[in-house]
């Protein structure tokens, strides 16, 4: 059981970015998936999630209008997209799978974690 994240790097102010999870091992299609992000100095925060069975999506207040959260279960993928990116959005994005398929941003939540992926945002 493993999840795979990919896609960050650099991008400017005002960029957009797109990350992947992409999940083996194990079907994400029943699962809620979340994406968090841990910058330098502090704690992980929940940035969107996207339910199981219903897709219903949630985001971070800071996230809305400009990150946009998907799934597709053809590629057993799940998908961050990141527009109209700020430097406060640097940091490590995580993905996660939660087996109860319910919204969460409490990230003891989730049974599954990604290895990260660094986005850095430049002014």
């Amino acid at each position: 059981v493993q999840l795979q994240a990919s896609g960050g790097g650099l991008a400017q102010a005002g960029g957009s970015l797109r990350l992947s999870c992409a999940a083996s091992g194990f079907s994400l299609d029943n699962y809620a998936l979340g994406w968090f992000r841990q910058a330098p100095g502090k704690e992980r925060e929940g940035v969107s999630c996207i339910t199981g069975g219903d897709d219903k999506t949630y985001y971070a207040d800071s996230t809305k209008g400009r990150f946009t959260i998907s799934r597709d279960t053809t590629k057993n993928t799940v998908y961050l997209q990141m527009n109209s990116l700020k430097p406060e959005d640097t940091a490590v994005y995580y993905c996660a799978a939660d087996s109860s398929g319910r919204f969460s941003d409490y990230s003891r939540a989730y049974d599954y974690w990604g290895q990260g992926t660094l986005v850095t945002v430049s002014s």
